[in-house]
């Protein structure tokens, strides 16, 4: 079978990058404009392994894909040089937090395994030092050491092209924008302001906070997102003539000021404020403040506000020999150790288990970006379980008045800091920590989403069907949508409504919801896939007249309201309004037949 990179590149080869003038998907299919439609070859289309079928409709190629249309056009994406207006990618729709954490997520993919080599780098140095086989002074420690930071240092540089990938942006204004978060000038001044005093430089009258995004995350996906609308409002205001000269000036006289002013020390401003609340709640109540500073703790890594709490360390450290905050450090991370090792017990695929070995085993000895940002963000479960074990242990060691008698790198190598009266305990909260995110993991699972070359197991040997909307229940030959009609997406059947509502037919769940807001995708209870396709061409109208009641992931209930649509808006406006619903995963079974009545739909699947 052929691979979506391949089946995207075969597609462009036989169009022709040049023809091609836009690109759009929907729920099924590539949409493309192109400049001569008699350089499109429709039968070689046809044979493209992938491809359902092609064909021109109103004046538009529509190339059939069925359910790997979104990875289809990612694909073919990059392989045409469209300004960002003429690449319009129809996303699934998801609420925000979704939305927020898959960014991060898709950020970090492309950067896993420098970051995974680099934490695993800096372990050897912390082992080494430890056993005293290396000299800290030595050349040969400072070359391994150079290794292992390479990647955290320039962190910033290494988001910026892969953030730049995510938003469909410009990679190397991207890369200018880390470059200015880097640059010497506030770099230094963040390491020398204590000794200064000078904190700042002033710019048009605001202050441009010094501060050191060596290691920083959300300045840099922050910046490059916003720059991604900035640049393409600056490239559509300049004529073509002028662009070269004249955008990227424009995108960085807009985006350098506004990063290093507003979007950049946002998290320090946010940190020093939280720095103060986790001194106040260690002060009044030490084990509350170590259960909720050990819970959200990894929120704090995410956003780049932790190193406010360094300060905190180390003026503890200095006036009472030890410091009762870092326990909640190395719970934090020996827990997202725990919870990426379970993580192993749930991938598929041998690369995945090997790079969450290696992530776990990293984050062991205090390097969790990797384990942190690769599988449990990405996973959420997993960072739930982190999160809950991370506190309920630094709450344990802080009942028994466990700290550190130095700042280091929080892991297994750290132990030899800690209190030695409380050592015991220092181990159990420890042990706490890792079990309970493993078994929080193991418990609750990964919540991923089945690959798409996972095999789904389906045990229906039938699938009764309600309804799902008021009106004419007809056979899928009705459909005028060859598409549709001939059954190349699969089997079904279709209700011409009376009605702007659509209801779940059965009990399941919501696999996707189109941002077009036009099409959705059911999984029931027993296993069956089905897409409920609401109208023909209706993703032109790009969700206006649509509202959607549910949202990814959601559980339904047979006859719940899912879809709302103005019928008599979409048939004044020349669309039909026919509702196809198709069995899209019915290769897993032999047969897929229907049987109609007006009250109920019975699929024999065997």
């Amino acid at each position: 079978m052929s691979s979506n990179k391949e089946t995207a590149k075969q597609i462009i080869q036989i169009i022709g990058e040049d023809n091609i003038t836009f690109m759009t998907h929907c729920a099924t299919r590539l949409r493309m404009n192109v400049a001569d439609e008699n350089k499109v070859d429709l039968n070689a289309l046809d044979q493209v392994s992938g491809v359902i079928k092609a064909q021109i409709k109103s004046g538009q190629l529509q190339v059939i894909i069925g359910a790997k249309v979104a990875q289809v056009f990612e694909e073919a994406s990059k392989l045409v040089s469209l300004s960002d207006n003429q690449v319009q990618s129809t996303e699934i729709k998801k609420n925000i937090i979704a939305r927020v954490v898959e960014a991060i997520s898709g950020c970090f993919g492309p950067v896993i395994p420098v970051l995974i080599g680099c934490g695993m780098v800096k372990s050897v140095a912390a082992i080494l030092t430890t056993l005293n086989l290396v000299d800290p002074t030595s050349g040969t420690y400072q070359i391994i050491s150079l290794i292992g930071d390479l990647l955290f240092y320039f962190f910033p540089f290494f988001l910026a092209v892969s953030a730049a990938k995510k938003f469909k942006t410009h990679e190397f204004l991207a890369v200018a924008l880390a470059g200015a978060l880097m640059y010497p000038t506030i770099q230094n001044g963040a390491l020398q302001a204590a000794e200064t005093g000078v904190n700042s430089l002033s710019f048009l009258g605001l202050p441009v906070l010094f501060v050191n995004y060596k290691s920083t995350i959300i300045p840099i996906i922050l910046s490059v997102w916003i720059m991604s609308y900035v640049y393409k409002w600056v490239n559509k205001l300049i004529p073509d003539t002028f662009k070269v000269l004249f955008v990227p000036m424009i995108v960085l006289f807009i985006m350098v000021p506004l990063e290093l002013i507003v979007i950049g020390p946002f998290g320090t401003y946010l940190g020093q404020g939280v720095a103060k609340v986790v001194s106040y709640l260690y002060t009044t109540n030490g084990v509350l403040g170590a259960l909720l500073f050990g819970t959200f703790r990894p929120l704090l890594i995410i956003f780049g506000m932790h190193y406010a709490i360094t300060p905190i360390n180390a003026q503890l450290i200095a006036e009472y020999g030890y410091s009762v905050i870092s326990p909640a450090n190395l719970t934090g991370n020996l827990a997202q150790a725990g919870a990426t090792l379970a993580t192993f017990f749930f991938l598929k695929k041998k690369s995945e288990k090997a790079e969450a070995l290696s992530a776990g085993v990293t984050a062991l000895f205090g390097v969790t970006e990797p384990a942190m940002f690769g599988f449990n963000l990405k996973y959420k479960k997993p960072m739930i379980c982190a999160m809950i074990a991370g506190g309920i242990g630094a709450a344990y060691i802080n009942f028994w008045s466990g700290g550190a008698t130095a700042v280091i790198l929080p892991g297994l190598l750290a132990l030899p800091t800690y209190i030695a009266d409380n050592y015991i305990h220092i181990i159990i909260g420890i042990s706490i920590s890792i079990a309970l995110a493993m078994i929080g993991t193991l418990v609750f699972g990964i919540g991923s989403k089945p690959k798409a070359d996972d095999t789904t197991i389906v045990s229906a040997t039938k699938l009764d069907v309600k309804p799902f909307a008021k009106g004419e229940v007809v056979e899928l030959n009705k459909v005028n949508d060859a598409v549709f009609s001939t059954g190349v997406m699969g089997n079904g059947f279709a209700i011409v409504p009376t009605e702007g509502k659509v209801f779940a037919p059965f009990a399941g769940k919501v696999t996707m919801v189109f941002e077009t807001k036009h099409a959705i995708g059911l999984r029931s209870d027993n296993g069956v896939e089905v897409l409920v396709h609401i109208g023909l061409d209706t993703v032109n109208l790009k969700g206006e007249h649509f509202n959607v009641r549910i949202k990814e992931g959601d559980t339904i209930e047979a006859g719940q309201l899912l879809v709302e649509f103005d019928l008599e808006k979409l048939k004044e406006l020349g669309y039909d309004t026919i509702i196809p619903f198709i069995v899209t995963n019915g290769a897993e079974f032999a047969q897929v037949t229907p049987k109609l009545s007006s009250d109920s739909i019975e699929f024999a699947l065997a």
